[in-house]
């Protein structure tokens, strides 16, 4: 008796791919990512909305545009008047890098990271009141921020860089370590900011993972006063 589990089936010939789209391919390969060679240290950060799913599923489209666009909009700006350079949006969070962190001894450069995030959550209140003018729901985020070695990559399809790494990758992962509207940093760029005055720094989680075992995870706030009032 025939194995049902291995019965025949007619499959439809397979068609020859043609030379030329075999070369296109082989070209794309090649050529659609640029990486420009050698690891730099960056501060990475990443700003992501909390539940956004859930909060867009019963939005029209042209709602779902206008939420984001007000929230992605608005992230980007406050990072690029701190000189922080966007490289993208990955669904609902937008992931940036400071490109003056290169040179970790100059430890003022490291400032405008921390007080690009502390901005990014004072101004949740003036983002909110754009979102309730639209007719939109409130929107809550977290920030992540880590310091590390990433590779940059130049896309064709892009202007702008890509940057990879472990460093990347463990930024997104410590992103849910943080509450709504405040700010996590990985253990590495702690040690450089630990010092810096006018910032609280405490323990909130360990992260554990190939790279770095039980890697620790900093809240970061204004110790006493704020600095950046939006008004609503």
């Amino acid at each position: 008796m025939e194995n049902p589990f291995y019965a025949k089936t007619d499959f439809p010939a397979l068609e020859p791919v043609s030379y030329s789209f075999t070369t296109r391919l082989k070209n794309a390969l090649n050529n659609e990512i640029s990486f420009n060679g050698g690891y730099k240290n960056y501060c990475i950060c990443i700003v992501d909305i909390i539940n956004s799913s859930k909060i867009t599923a019963s939005l029209s489209k042209e709602k779902v545009c206008k939420y984001y666009s007000i929230f992605l909009n608005s992230m980007a700006m406050i990072a690029k008047e701190f000189g922080g350079k966007v490289v993208k949006n990955i669904g609902d969070s937008l992931l940036y890098y400071f490109p003056q962190t290169s040179d970790n001894s100059n430890k003022h450069s490291f400032v405008d990271p921390l007080e690009c995030s502390m901005a990014m959550i004072e101004a949740h209140g003036l983002i909110n009141q754009k979102m309730h003018e639209e007719g939109l729901p409130p929107v809550n985020y977290r920030i992540s921020a880590d310091y590390g070695s990433v590779v940059t990559a130049k896309m064709v399809t892009s202007a702008n860089e890509d940057v990879f790494g472990a460093t990347v990758n463990i930024c997104a992962k410590i992103n849910h370590s943080a509450t709504p509207n405040s700010m996590v940093i990985g253990g590495d760029l702690f040690e450089i900011v630990k010092s810096f005055d006018g910032y609280q720094f405490e323990p909130v989680a360990v992260y554990s993972s190939g790279f770095k075992l039980q890697y620790p995870v900093y809240s970061a706030k204004y110790h006493k006063v704020r600095r950046w009032i939006f008004s609503e």
